[in-house]
């Protein structure tokens, strides 16, 4: 296998035996490809769209055909929700070991209002950048990992792993639907690593591999008092303002640097080890320039015994998300108001599970709260719970020589503050479980002028292909 990584150029040899050649000697068409997904109004979240949704799983289904994959099949959800595609290849024999790709090719709203430069679905390139919907969220890790699989199976070389490919069309609309289906056909995604494609690496010249992810849970917090809006000349300073109430429960949920107050919150959080912190130590000055850049706060703020990384990944949380009650127009309105309610998530950490922080958090609430105000929580969403994947795996291990192969350097290894539930599902049909990405946090992924590095593209086919090639020789 060659070990230089890809060149953005046009292909001017003659040699295909092998899936990396293959792959250079098509980058234009793979490209071409890759736009004419872009251009598939994929989104999920509107009802309207149902019908691009749909034939892109149908495009996606002739593309696994037409590749070489030895079964596709585009499998219908419940009325009113967007389907999967399964594509199958088990040509390396039935004692081979099988990978499973997990990608989705739905995508966040967009329109030129929200403050485009360029028409949303239309992939347009400006220098070394592709501008479009879903560029790097997340039809960059499905054709990526297609064409990867596609080098695979075009060259004179053939996989030593047999293919799994799971592409969902409802990942940003509660993915609820592929949870149901791995529920009731595991046997459809058994694998013995599953591959999550999605999210984004450190730098461009700085691939990272995460090994953490955090679970989540929500809830809302109503306050009530008086029996509806009230005047303030008239009953002010008799009530408990409902808003002041709820603020001043909410104030109570931490201490001054950040340290959840609710008792049982940390009861099962599992340490910081040393290797944590030594890999993480290496992803803090990558993090520190992202913060300086995208939060761009006054400092830094939060529990002051960890560092920056260890506060967004391996640390649980609990942020107030909104606060609405009352007036909130142009001009005066003397309003007591009668309600007000706030938005809570908890992101969490390993050994923690969503519906004991939930309780513990709920009792605390209804502890604190005064007598002159009636409170009521209420759980918004099931939760999922954090993921810690293994570091000394063949899976992790084939994964690092897959970037160190395309980017040409050793990754480096984060937590992430967010969640991804999939991964729990996965690891349900699945010895080992490793996420590959591809793309920028500086893609601007979900907002105006998304965006991949054409390079990464083309490095994620790279990648993909190395790790068939890895895992395949089983090594690492």
């Amino acid at each position: 296998m060659r070990g230089t990584g890809y060149q953005y150029r046009p292909y001017t040899g003659q040699d295909m035996s092998n899936p990396y050649e293959y792959a250079e000697a098509n980058q234009n068409r793979f490209l071409d490809e890759y736009q004419e997904l872009l251009r598939i109004r994929t989104i999920s979240t509107q009802p309207q769209h149902a019908k691009d949704v749909a034939r892109a799983a149908e495009w996606l289904q002739a593309m696994m055909l037409k590749i070489g994959m030895s079964r596709a099949d585009v499998i219908l959800m419940p009325e009113g929700r967007c389907p999967l595609v399964l594509g199958e290849w088990d040509g390396a024999g039935a004692d081979a070991p099988t990978v499973l790709i997990y990608c989705h090719y739905d995508v966040q709203p967009a329109a030129i209002a929200d403050g485009w430069h360029t028409e949303p679905f239309e992939p347009t390139i400006k220098g070394d950048r592709l501008y479009c919907r879903g560029a790097v969220d997340s039809k960059l890790h499905v054709m990526a990992n297609l064409k990867a699989v596609e080098s695979w199976l075009a060259s004179d070389e053939k996989p030593k792993v047999n293919i799994k490919v799971v592409l969902e069309g409802e990942e940003e609309s509660g993915s609820e639907n592929i949870n149901a289906f791995i529920a009731s056909e595991p046997e459809r995604l058994a694998a013995d690593i599953a591959v999550i494609s999605d999210g984004a690496i450190l730098a461009p010249d700085q691939p990272s591999l995460t090994y953490g992810l955090r679970g989540i849970a929500a809830l809302e917090l109503h306050v009530r008092a008086p029996i509806s809006d009230l005047h303030s000349g008239h009953w002010g300073g008799s009530v408990h303002n409902p808003i002041q109430a709820l603020c001043e429960i909410i104030a109570q949920l931490h201490d001054e640097n950040g340290t959840v107050t609710v008792p049982g919150f940390y009861d099962d959080v599992a340490a910081v080890t040393a290797q944590d912190r030594a890999l993480l130590e290496r992803v803090e000055p990558y993090l520190q320039a992202e913060w300086d850049d995208v939060v761009s706060a006054p400092a830094v703020w939060g529990e002051p015994e960890y560092i920056l990384p260890e506060r967004l990944g391996a640390r649980p949380t609990l942020e107030i998300n909104g606060i609405q009650g009352g007036y909130a127009g142009a001009g005066m309105k003397t309003v007591l108001p009668a309600s007000a309610f706030a938005k809570i998530t908890c992101r969490l950490v390993p050994q923690q599970e969503p519906a004991r922080v939930l309780n513990c958090l709920a009792e605390t609430i209804q502890d604190i709260a005064p007598e002159t105000v009636t409170v009521e929580v209420r759980p918004s969403e099931p939760g999922a719970e954090a993921v810690l994947l293994d570091i000394d795996g063949l899976a992790m291990a084939a994964a690092a020589q897959a970037y160190r192969q395309a980017w040409g350097v050793d990754p480096v290894y984060e937590r992430s503050g967010g969640s991804v539930p999939i991964c729990v599902e996965c690891a349900k049909v699945a010895r080992e479980v490793v996420i590959m990405s591809y793309g920028l946090k500086s893609g601007r992924a979900h907002g105006p002028n998304e965006n991949i590095y054409l390079a990464n593209f083309y490095k994620g086919i790279q990648a993909m292909i190395t790790f068939i090639d890895v895992v395949g020789e089983g090594r690492g």
